[in-house]
Formats: C-alpha cells, structure tokens, sequence
C-alpha cells in the first residue's frame, strides 16, 4: 500500500519542555500527557516504565514515543556511561527535570523530552490512534543518526534559533518513525489502511472531528452509506478494532486537552465528550488514565 498521500498532508509539531537528568539510579515520574510525548536518551542507560505494560530498556542514543494519556516514569540504573557535553536548557526554555543526588559519581540518564502532535487534512492529533509505544535505537548508523547528532549540539551549545532548530530535528525524527513502520511488515501502524480507504476515512474524520456527538456504529455507516455490517467489518478489517474502542480513546484524549487547557466544571467536560453524567465519564477516565478528572487537571496545572 502506498501513503505517500498521507505524509504530504501531515503537519507534525514537536514542542520541546524539558531536559531530564537521573543521577544514579533514581526514578523520576513524568505521569499523563495529554499529548504524546517523545524521549530522546542523550546520555545512561536504565528503562521507562509505563501503567499496566512491561518497561521498555533505554540507553543513549535512543527514541522513545510515548502515547497520549499513558502515564510513565524513566528510571536510571546508574551505571557508568560515556559522557556527553553539557547541556543547557535554560537557554533552551526547556524546564530542567532532576532526580537523584548531586553528590552521586555514577552513571547518569539524561533525555530530552518532546510533546508530539501530528494533524492530517486539517484534522490535529491524528497521531493518537497510535496506542502502542514506538521504539528506535539509532545509536548504530541510521537515517536520523546524523539529524540526533545535530540536536545533541543543539542541546549543549544553543544560539540563535537553537529551539527552532531541535523542533526540526525532531520532527524529522518522528517522520522517519512513521516512514519505517508503514514500511515493514506487521501492524505496528496498521489504522494508517484507514486512511487508504475513503468511506472508513470519512467515517474516521466524523469522530475526529466531534468525538463528543452520539456516535453509533449504525450512524457512522449511514454517514458512509454502508450497512452496518458492511460497515464495522471494513472499519475493523482496515484499523484492527471496533469504531466504538477508537471513539472511547478520542473522547478520553479530547478530555485530557479539556481538563489540562480550560478551567471547564468536570460536568461540562464530560458533557462536551459525550458522557451523560459526571460519574460514568470519571469511571472511563480512570480506567483509561489511572487518575480521576480532578487529580489529573491538578497534575497538569503543577507542571
């Protein structure tokens, strides 16, 4: 199958917030964006755990997307590493994240941290129906080794235009990503088929779109004019589940945006995602995230 379409009208923002460093072995919580976030290990070696998954083992010259909404924590091991330059993100604007003790002579982790979001036909944060993590070790040769390359630069010796710069860098990092997996075989990226096929696309941009309508598998396939058969075999044949399962993971992140960016009641919230009650839209919430509405509005007004 051929997406070439598909990456002409992607529009990828990478928005770099912070610099991580473990010193020693330590573990440094970094709990649910509503964004996908983006890991780029500069320096050490340890892993990122994640709610309910096995954790994912990560050294230097690694990246690491993390979906929306799944709540994580980089944990160092400590252990000895090559050292890289010093790095300096508050030249950057980035926040400077530390765990660990300042007397600690061991090995280090130090990662750059990124929130991705990707649009398609006008159409922002596409890149959420991707619910697994994605995994690349670039620290033998590959595409992005020299675009890393470039960045760690960035990182260590910024000037002007040095954010701009690693907001590039990243992006096409994230290209690559993509590029690879629509590629290979298997169905890491299988819901990009959707997007091949015009009356599951149409019936996918309706939920995009407004994820907060009464959305049932009969209205979309009437939205398509297919039958509701016809029409949940091919949804389902070309993104691997249900239209319900996406519509309850586009609702829950279009929560996460709501609760994270307006001081919106948690009732009108679940309201405008398309829950009858504060109670059933809690109980989803936490399901999905492991935090009620209210703790992880808290959470992000912290950061």
């Amino acid at each position: 199958m051929k997406y070439d379409h598909i990456f002409d009208e992607l529009d990828i923002v990478t928005d770099p917030f912070a610099l991580c460093e473990l010193r020693g072995a330590s573990d440094l919580g970094l709990g649910r964006d509503a964004s996908a976030t983006l890991h780029y290990i500069l320096s050490g070696e340890g892993e990122i755990s994640l709610r309910g998954r096995a954790p994912i083992k990560v050294s230097r010259g690694m990246l690491v997307f993390i979906p929306a909404l799944q709540s994580h924590a980089l944990h160092s091991f400590g252990g000895n590493n090559h050292p890289i330059p010093e790095c300096k993100p508050a030249a950057l604007k980035l926040a400077s994240l530390m765990a660990g003790s300042e007397h600690v002579e061991s090995g280090q982790l130090t990662a750059l941290c990124a929130h991705v979001t990707v649009g398609l036909r006008g159409i922002r944060d596409i890149i959420d129906v991707i619910r697994e993590p994605m995994i690349e070790d670039v620290s033998s040769p590959s595409h992005m080794r020299p675009a890393l390359q470039a960045l760690l630069t960035e990182v260590s010796n910024p000037s002007l235009g040095s954010r701009a710069m690693i907001r590039a860098l990243l992006m096409q990092c994230v290209i690559e990503m993509l590029r690879k997996r629509l590629s290979g075989e298997g169905g890491a990226m299988r819901w990009m088929a959707a997007l091949a096929d015009p009356s599951i696309w149409n019936a996918l941009k309706v939920m995009l779109d407004e994820p907060g309508d009464p959305h049932t598998v009969e209205s979309l396939a009437r939205n398509v004019s297919m039958s509701r058969a016809a029409f949940a075999k091919r949804f389902a044949d070309a993104y691997g589940s249900g239209p319900m399962e996406l519509l309850r993971d586009l609702r829950m992140r279009r929560a996460g945006d709501l609760l994270g960016m307006t001081d919106l009641p948690i009732k009108r919230v679940a309201d405008l995602v398309g829950f009858a009650s504060r109670s059933a839209f809690t109980r989803a919430f936490e399901a999905k995230t492991g935090q009620s509405p209210s703790d992880f509005r808290a959470s992000r007004h912290v950061r």
